[in-house]
């Protein structure tokens, strides 16, 4: 496949039918639902799930979401979606590039970014990441040509 950067982390994904829209593709928040899913799976991949959010009173909330839809999604196509932690400071924020493919072709259908901010669950405030989302999250960096 051709991944835009080495060692991505990866889930597969169908197109299913309540996923298309008027236009007869995948509606375009269908798109935003699968990044959140990607995200998610990484996270509890790397160790840091709702459970320990809690425990920890933190998470990572969206801040900003960059898309760029480059083909469309049609019923049945079979996908996987790669995500990548790019960037962050090991305060407030981090980002995460993701790249959406269908295998069959090798068409790349979308490229995104998004930045997160570390919160404060019981708050909703902004507050710097706990050791344990610098450990868990620090060992996922990987470099990139932005």
């Amino acid at each position: 496949m051709g991944w835009d950067l080495a060692k991505p982390f990866i889930i597969d994904l169908q197109v299913a039918p309540e996923d298309i829209d008027g236009l007869g593709h995948a509606n375009n928040a269908v798109y935003v639902s699968w990044l959140e899913r990607c995200a998610w799976r990484h996270s509890q991949r790397l160790g840091l799930d709702l459970t320990e959010y809690r425990r920890l009173d933190r998470a990572m909330a969206v801040v900003r979401h960059e898309i760029d839809y480059l083909a469309a999604g049609y019923e049945g196509d079979e996908l996987q979606l790669a995500t990548w932690i790019v960037d962050w400071d090991q305060r407030l924020k981090m980002t995460r590039r993701f790249q959406l493919m269908r295998p069959s072709d090798g068409t790349t259908l979308l490229r995104a970014q998004t930045t997160f901010v570390c919160i404060e669950l019981s708050s909703g405030k902004p507050k710097r990441m706990p050791a344990e989302f610098i450990e868990g999250y620090g060992v996922a960096l990987t470099a990139s040509s932005l």
